[in-house]
């Protein structure tokens, strides 16, 4: 079972670092339209290749196999894995997971046809949700029962507004650079 559990992490390390490039990727496609033709159509039109890439041979594999490892290791102790409150915690958080994966699908499909809305100071919000949801899950399971659920809370709302405080000093930097 020590196996399964390694095959697991291995694929949600490939899986978060698929989501984490592909919304970089939606950014650097947004940002394009931003360049005069011809550059504006080839940038895309690569960005586009990689997204595809990305998306069908790593980060979508990853999802599937990361559940299916997740799954064995549950079926292979219930009793233990769907007594404990923190893997009902980690659930939640890896449904909403998935959720941003298959919604993060849908924007590569609206950069496809070129109908994407989102600017990218609102993709890389958009980034820092799966910094979020990997933070959590980390600590969830890292910790399990010991986590005291305010600190735990308190934290997950701390890492959140550090991200945001982040970001906005970036996006202070990077205008000044300009």
């Amino acid at each position: 079972m020590l196996y399964i559990k390694a095959l697991h992490i291995i694929f949600m390390v490939s899986w978060f670092a698929g989501l984490f490039y592909m919304v970089r990727l939606f950014i650097y496609f947004v940002e394009a339209n931003e360049e005069d033709e011809p550059k504006k159509s080839i940038l895309q039109a690569q960005f586009e290749i990689m997204q595809k890439r990305l998306w069908w041979i790593i980060t979508t594999p990853a999802m599937v196999l990361t559940v299916v490892f997740g799954t064995i290791m549950i079926v292979d102790q219930p009793e233990y894995y769907l007594s404990q409150p923190w893997m009902h915690m980690k659930l939640a958080f890896v449904g909403l997971l998935l959720i941003y994966h298959f919604y993060s699908q849908k924007m590569m499909k609206q950069c496809q046809q070129r109908t994407i809305s989102w600017t990218s100071g609102k993709l890389r919000l958009w980034n820092e949700v799966a910094t979020l949801l990997l933070v959590a899950i980390v600590f969830l399971v890292s910790m399990k029962n010991s986590l005291n659920w305010i600190y735990g809370t308190l934290g997950f709302f701390g890492v959140a507004i550090l991200l945001m405080i982040g970001i906005q000093f970036y996006k202070k930097v990077r205008k000044n650079s300009r």
